[in-house]
């Protein structure tokens, strides 16, 4: 019967842990780490920013923190859009030269 016991015992362990195990899976928790940064801010920026914080009525971290993913985001499509107009300027001048190649042939027929 002791040993009944310590089998049961064990059994409901196991179940327990592959229950926890579960609930963490199916959570799907991602973790975020913040890193501590100091900064100057002109006087007129913070205090504009204070203002519109007290209505809106969000910690200053986090309003920091959006506007600089949302800056990012468009540093981001300003980089792409230069990347973007360098490499069709250097295929510009061949893509011509084929649309010439092209026309001659469509004339011929």
């Amino acid at each position: 019967m002791t040993r009944d016991a310590e089998t049961l015992g064990d059994m409901l362990k196991k179940i327990t842990i592959n229950l926890y195990q579960k609930k963490i899976y199916l959570c799907d928790i991602k973790l975020k780490y913040m890193k501590t940064v100091s900064l100057k801010i002109d006087d007129s920026i913070f205090g504009e920013t204070e203002k519109i914080l007290s209505r809106i009525n969000i910690p200053r971290n986090r309003y920091i923190n959006e506007a600089i993913e949302y800056y990012n985001k468009v540093q981001k499509r300003q980089i792409l859009e230069k990347r973007l107009k360098a490499e069709s300027e250097l295929v510009k001048k061949e893509s011509m030269n084929i649309l010439k190649d092209f026309e001659k042939i469509d004339y011929a027929d």
